[in-house]
């Protein structure tokens, strides 16, 4: 294996760069367009659980996916082929829209049942959540949990990590003894060690709630989840190269 940008990852960059610059160049905003948002928003569409994968909100956001593409995915695209990775990598990425998707209409919903449990009716709901604003005193939860009831439904989710913790499990099925190293801890560890660590983090921050940043961290575990059961499955089996 060698480090050369294979055809696959190449083209994969490519999009991911040109919907970043392109929309600041031109001054244009696909977010409402690209995005994926909670199903019952007004914004959403079926196509966003693809699309969500090639738009970023920062320069970080997607130096950092790109970086883990090209890092991780690299010696898989070698071993499994062009078409062979390119199904994996939007099976994760898609894979993680729908989890993440379901993680957050339970939250919502949660919420939702709690407001008609309090006598408000769908329309009245759908107004707060049109207006962000509310003042009724039948409503007893915390200003918390009505800014998270408000940001579950308007808030969308972009960015590639779904799909690339798909192939960071991937990777360290497939390269276990490979020495990767955190930022913060800049000591090498073991892929079998590093990797499950990172996973169990983001599923602590994101039923914990103790997370720092926007980070849909149900997109992470969604996205880890499907491209564990795809290496697994392919390595069981032992599937051809193609």
């Amino acid at each position: 294996m060698n480090n050369k940008l294979t055809e696959a990852i190449k083209h994969l960059i490519i999009v991911n760069v040109i919907l970043f610059v392109a929309p600041q160049l031109l001054k244009l905003d696909f977010t409402n367009i690209l995005a994926l948002h909670y199903p019952k928003n007004e914004h959403f569409g079926v196509w966003q659980y693809i699309t969500h994968m090639f738009m970023h909100g920062s320069f970080g956001h997607i130096l950092f996916n790109m970086y883990g593409l090209w890092a991780f995915g690299t010696p898989l695209e070698q071993m499994w082929g062009k078409k062979k990775f390119v199904f994996f990598y939007f099976s994760a990425g898609i894979g993680a829209g729908l989890i993440y998707t379901f993680a957050n209409y339970f939250q919502f919903n949660g919420i939702y049942e709690q407001l008609l449990s309090f006598g408000l009716t769908g329309t009245e709901i759908q107004n707060i959540l049109n207006s962000g604003s509310y003042n009724d005193t039948r409503i007893v939860l915390s200003n918390k949990q009505m800014i998270e009831f408000y940001s579950l439904y308007h808030t969308p989710a972009v960015g590639a990590s779904g799909a690339v913790y798909g192939v960071l499990v991937a990777f360290g099925m497939y390269f276990k003894d490979a020495k990767l190293a955190l930022i913060f801890f800049p000591v090498p560890i073991a892929a079998k060690y590093f990797i499950p660590v990172i996973i169990l983090g983001d599923l602590f921050f994101g039923m914990t709630k103790y997370s720092i940043g926007n980070i849909a961290h149900f997109a992470h575990v969604g996205g880890a989840l499907i491209g564990f059961l795809l290496a697994w499955y392919w390595k069981k089996n032992q599937f051809k190269t193609y």
